[in-house]
Order: C-alpha cells, then structure tokens, then sequence
C-alpha cells in the first residue's frame, strides 16, 4: 500500500465482493475487502441455493440478464484454476399445463434471444427421459445443459484465497459506519478499531449496501429482506434427482426447486416472503408444508423422512428487480453494487468484470500484473478418492487417515487445512470442509472439531464460537455461576 492509502476499498466479502476482489488482483491496484463478519460469505452468499442459472429468465435489457448470460460461461475455467465443487448438471423447468407450455415457450425464446446453447423444448416423453423422477403428470418443459450447481461458500472462499495470494488484503469485523469524503479519498470508519483511507469505494454490502450508501452521503435507497427457506435432504433421499427441477415461475419467484447439489445431497425451497428484518433467518412449520407440497408435485418422491436440516436465507431486493450497479451520481468515486438478488452467484464473475470496467471509467489506472497467479492450491478431499489414492496420501499425511466427520468422510487433514487458511469458526470449517453438514449435523464430530481448533490455534474450549462474536459453543457460565470447564475429563474415551 502506497501512502498508506488503498487504490480500492471492497465494503463485503460475498460472492460479488469476492468476485471483485478477485478481479481487481490481477491488476497493480492496492485493494482491500472490508467484512463486518467473522469470515466471508457469512452473509447473503452462505444461504445461496448454489443454482448456476441457464440464461433463459430473464431478457438482456435488464442488466441481470446480460450479467447472468455472461457469468455462466466464466465458470468452467474459474473451477479449473479454484477447484470449488461444480456440475453443469443441466435444468429442466417443468410445465403441467397447456397453459404453462405457453410460458415455458417464452422462456426459451428469451434464451434464445440471449444466444445460451443448447436450449431445448421438449415434450412430455423428452422430459421424463430426461428426468425419470418426475411427476407423471407433466406435459412438458424446457431444458437448459448449461445451467448447474455449485457450492457458493466454498466458491466464495476460493475466490478470497485467490485474491489475497495475489496481493488483496482482507479485514474481517470491520463494520463499516462511515465514509468521509476528502479531497482524493475516502476516510473510512468502522465500528471498532483504526480507520483506513481508500481512493475509491465499491459498496458491494449485500443486505447492507443501503446503509453502506447512506454512510457514505450517497444515494437514498432502500433493500428490503426476501426470505427465502430450504431444506436439506440426505444423500440417499429416494427423490433425488440429476437436474435441476423448476416449475413455471410465477410473478413474484421462481417457486419451490428441488436441488441436486454437487456433493451429492438435495436442496427443497426457496420460499420468497417480504420481511423488514435484515437478521431474522428464523423457520416456521407452514413454510414447511408449503415448500413439500410444491416439491412433490414436480417429484413425488420427496419425502419429509429425508431432511437433514432446516435454514433460511435473505435476498437483498431492490425496487425495480434489476441490478444497481453503477457509479455514484452524488460520489463519483463510489460504484454502487446493490439488489444483487438471483441470479447474482451466476452473474457474479462478470459482476467483477463489469465493475472493473466502471473503475476505469472513473479514472483508476488498471495495469495487468504480469506476476498474477490465477492458480490456488487444491486440498486433497479423502472422500473423492480411490483407496488407492487415499492410501498413498496416507502415507504421506497421516491425518487424512483420521476420520473426524464420518457422515461426509472428512479427514483430520481437511480440518487443518481449513483453519490454516484462517477459517477458525465451527462454521467457517463447515463451510470449507463439509464437516457437520451430514445426517448427524455435527453430533459425532464438532467436540473432535474443537479439540483440533484449540490444537491449532491455541484458545481455549469456552473461546471457540459457531460463527463469531458471541455464538459460543460452550460458556463457562450458567445464569450467574462461573463453572470451571475440565477439557481433559471431556476428551477420554473420545475416539
């Protein structure tokens, strides 16, 4: 950092910042992401549905829909060189009606328009070869090969990781306040700690971006909450299918998905209720029957039997329903990046893209660092090896023969790897490693997981948190009682 002025503050570390973050490091630009939580994508970007949309929902006059046309094309490569789980598994929009054909064939004239390969119209024989588990009852639908699935946190870290090998800095809890305006800066001030100075400001907040925006005396705007609950089913759920299935959508959403996700479980929901609060990620038992009403209709077998776990997410929804992403009117070395709802984890590479070209606009200089790296490491997964493999790697790590997960055989190894990379929460390990998010979500592993976190990093059993701040996972209090927490005594017999 040159002056100690930053070329560049990124204000959110989700699937857009990242993606901007990413970009902006393969330029000479001193660039840092600035995170009010404990890790990335512990935001919007964690609760994603992981769908890589197929180009068809939306037209090319939205900005949405440009950006989603272009960012699903940049995936293939950015899995190759950030080795985060994807499958172009394909999907299939299906349709009961003579009436919903109708719109499925506006739906694949839009992507036709958006020139997406591929795109298929197919009748009721078609669709059902294409998707044995489907309803009976279905007259047809539209299949798009391009779309697909991917985990979003692990891309979010993937593309972290990959910005900060290249130079990025990251500051996570840094909540930012306010914005004061100087002569070729921004002073930037957070909730805690020293204030830093950047040149220019991407407010890619999510949730927050009107707040952020507010902070900075820029544009008024307002991001209303769009709840959106899902269920998680096992692996071995008898519904499970090999595409992507959506209804017909209807005016306000997509509807209820279900979602082969790229590890090998299935994804039920979104719903998409209006709320006011930006933190209430609570589930109730109507939304229950609602979103396994909708699911059965398109795949019958989906059963209630198979849920693992329960979790909802929020939609930063902007009036209008496109993309703001744009340069301030009133700080001109401000880029809005706000409302970026679905299909924003799709359009989110070419989000980086665009917002890279806004920058220049604006007068940054962006020259091509020749040292760039585009490569990370990848971390060997014990799971998605032969026992061939498994025993050579073995033999030269002897903690991937540590079994600390048993629902999704993650090793001790990957434990390691995690918190090395910084991810020091139980979550942030969940997120990286898959850790806790099988049948038993956690009951067998999160003490092993503990016990390895204070190995590595030194804190003690009651320092330890689900997600930061707060979120302990033991207390060493009980109401008004201080109790003295033996980890010795808890450990024995621990296998």
């Amino acid at each position: 950092m040159k002056n100690d002025i930053y070329d560049v503050a990124v204000v959110g570390a989700g699937v857009s910042g990242a993606s901007i973050a990413r970009k902006l490091s393969a330029y000479a630009c001193d660039t840092v992401v600035l995170e009010k939580e404990w890790d990335v994508s512990f935001g919007v970007s964690k609760t994603n549905s992981g769908v890589i949309h197929g180009g068809f929902h939306y037209p090319t006059s939205l900005l949405k829909g440009r950006l989603e046309v272009a960012g699903n094309i940049m995936f293939d490569r950015l899995q190759q060189e950030l080795h985060f789980p994807f499958q172009r598994c394909g999907i299939l929009v299906v349709a009961f009606t003579v009436e919903e054909m109708k719109t499925v064939e506006k739906l694949y004239m839009q992507g036709a328009a958006n020139k997406v390969i591929g795109l298929e119209l197919c009748n009721r024989e078609r669709i059902q070869a294409l998707e044995p588990k489907l309803n009976a009852d279905v007259v047809g639908g539209l299949h798009a090969p391009t779309g697909g699935v991917i985990e979003p946190y692990r891309f979010v870290f993937s593309l972290i990781e990959s910005a900060r090998k290249n130079g990025v800095e990251l500051r996570t809890r840094f909540k930012v306040v306010k914005v004061e305006q100087r002569d070729d800066h921004f002073l930037i001030h957070g909730e805690s700690g020293p204030s830093l100075k950047a040149r220019y400001l991407v407010n890619a907040a999510g949730l927050y971006t009107d707040e952020v925006s507010a902070a900075c005396d820029a544009e008024r705007f307002r991001i209303k909450p769009l709840k959106g609950q899902e269920f998680l089913l096992d692996r071995n759920a008898a519904g499970l299918p090999g595409k992507v299935i959506f209804p017909v959508p209807g005016a306000k959403s997509k509807g209820i998905l279900v979602i082969p996700t790229p590890e090998g479980t299935c994804m039920v929901g979104p719903t998409a209720v209006e709320q006011e609060d930006k933190e209430d990620l609570s589930t109730n038992q109507s939304n229950f029957e609602a979103i396994f009403h909708s699911a059965r209709r398109l795949i019958p077998k989906i059963s209630e039997r198979d849920i693992i776990t329960a979790f909802a997410g929020l939609r930063p929804t902007l009036q209008g329903g496109d993309f703001y992403i744009a340069v301030s009117e009133q700080q001109p070395r401000l880029i809005q990046v706000a409302g970026i709802q679905s299909p924003g984890l799709t359009a989110a590479p070419a989000i980086g893209e665009y917002v890279k070209d806004l920058l220049k606009s604006t007068g940054l200089v962006l020259t091509e660092r020749p040292d760039f790296d585009p490569l990370i490491d990848e971390v060997p997964r014990i799971r998605q090896l032969s026992p061939y493999e498994a025993d050579l790697l073995v033999e030269r790590d002897p903690a991937y023969g540590e079994i600390v997960c048993r629902c999704e055989s993650v090793s001790e190894a990957e434990i390691v790897a995690a918190i090395r990379r910084g991810h020091t929460t139980m979550d942030g390990i969940k997120f990286y490693t898959r850790a806790q998010m099988g049948r038993c979500q956690g009951g067998f592993c999160s003490y092993k997981i503990m016990k390895i976190l204070q190995r590595e990093t030194g804190k003690s059993i009651t320092e330890i948190s689900k997600r930061g701040g707060g979120s302990r996972i033991i207390t060493d209090r009980v109401g008004n009682l201080t109790v003295e927490i033996s980890t010795t005594a808890a450990g024995q017999g621990d296998g």
